[in-house]
């Protein structure tokens, strides 16, 4: 969406109380000013868009597993989850929204504060089993495909809606990502659980797998 400049003649004290606002919300004067009006003639701004997307994700991670940092900027989230481990590493899941997405929403970014190489290789191993998974069982749902990167312990997942689910609204959105990020937690954890025994573990996570889909989660 392109912008350009525009001459308004403010109130001063106005402008005051909007650069009050502006400062709280972390934001500056001119976005505060555009995301007013746009509210004003009901019109749906980025910003507003990927808010109601986030407020979706935060009302599923209202729980203690889960601990929401503040955000850094109007399009990212940023997530942390602790693992039973010996190393106790936290997990960070990163979200970052697309401000005018076309044919995808959004990237996840899943890192891991250790410097253990151990847990990296497992890290590693587990990440390349959730990629065949997903590649198995809904990768039919995606026509061009499901975009991952897995470098060091780290993974990185671009969202992107299925055909069938394009229509969705920002509500929709938010709440199939928030499922995927427990989801992922979830099974890692499971994996995690069963280490001792690689192959149990791998079959550990695949059953759980399984079972979320069954329950009907929604494909991002």
């Amino acid at each position: 969406m392109s912008k350009s400049v525009y001459s308004l003649v403010l109130m001063d004290d106005v402008v005051e109380q909007i650069d009050r606002m502006a400062y709280a919300m972390n934001t500056s004067r001119s976005n505060l000013i555009n995301q007013i009006l746009a509210e004003k003639v009901a019109y749906i701004t980025p910003e507003k868009r990927m808010n109601s997307i986030f407020k979706s994700i935060e009302q599923l991670m209202d729980d203690e597993s889960f601990q929401i940092q503040e955000q850094a900027s109007d399009a990212m989230m940023s997530i942390r989850s602790a693992l039973k481990y010996k190393y106790k590493p936290t997990i960070r899941y990163s979200l970052e929204l697309h401000r005018n997405p076309q044919k995808t929403i959004g990237q996840l970014k899943v890192s891991f504060r250790t410097s253990s190489e151990q847990l990296k290789a497992d890290l590693t191993s587990f990440l390349k089993l959730w990629a065949s998974l997903e590649n198995t069982y809904i990768i039919g749902y995606f026509p061009e495909g499901i975009t991952y990167r897995i470098e060091n312990g780290r993974f990185i997942r671009t969202f992107r809606l299925p055909p069938q689910h394009e229509q969705s609204s920002t509500e929709e959105i938010g709440r199939a990502i928030g499922e995927y990020i427990r989801m992922f937690d979830d099974i890692l954890k499971v994996y995690f659980a069963n280490l001792d025994n690689e192959q149990q573990a791998a079959l550990k996570a695949k059953e759980a797998y399984e079972q979320y889909l069954r329950k009907g989660i929604v494909l991002i």
